[in-house]
């Protein structure tokens, strides 16, 4: 039956060798050994290699066929732009809106993003002008004509650098 792992080695493992023996050595909690640590810190950072090479040769020698990794094929698809549209409010129906950003899509690509805007003092008829506006200039470039869905994030999170909110959670901090 294999040792356990020992999780103080492993977490010194991570670590280069002139902090692991500050850590860990006569000005630390003294457990280093010179002898012993370097090549046990070199097996718990390439274990994994070294057991998965030991497996190899084991089922090579043992007379069975050595199991071939499966084939990784990326495919690409011609992806159409989509269009997100973040709205910072808080969770409960009743919330005003705080601000709105858009983002266009293409994969896992970031197109473009249109410059957030803060939604106090704007009426629900501008709101919708400013996003059928938006859309417009979508539609134009991209041949996008509706938003994809809808993300909501919480206001403190609002991307706009003079946030009256950043300024209150900065300062309560």
């Amino acid at each position: 039956m294999p040792r356990r792992i020992d999780l103080k080695c492993l977490a010194c493992a991570q670590l280069d060798a002139n902090a692991a023996i500050a850590l860990h050595g006569p000005k630390g909690d003294d457990c280093w050994d010179s002898k012993r640590c370097p090549r046990r810190r070199s097996h718990y950072r390439n274990r994994r290699e070294n057991n998965a090479k030991r497996r190899a040769e084991r089922i090579v020698a043992q007379g069975k066929p050595l199991e071939l990794q499966p084939e990784r094929v990326s495919i690409s698809l011609d992806l159409n732009p989509v269009a997100y549209l973040y709205l910072y409010r808080e969770k409960r129906k009743d919330s005003p809106l705080h601000a709105i950003a858009i983002s266009v899509w293409e994969g896992d690509k970031k197109v473009m993003e249109i410059e957030p805007i803060h939604c106090s003092g704007l009426r629900n008829r501008q709101i919708q002008a400013y996003l059928q506006k938006a859309l417009g200039y979508l539609q134009g470039r991209y041949g996008i004509t509706k938003f994809e869905s809808e993300v909501r994030m919480e206001p403190l999170e609002c991307p706009i650098s003079l946030c009256p909110l950043r300024e209150l959670s900065e300062a309560l901090n």
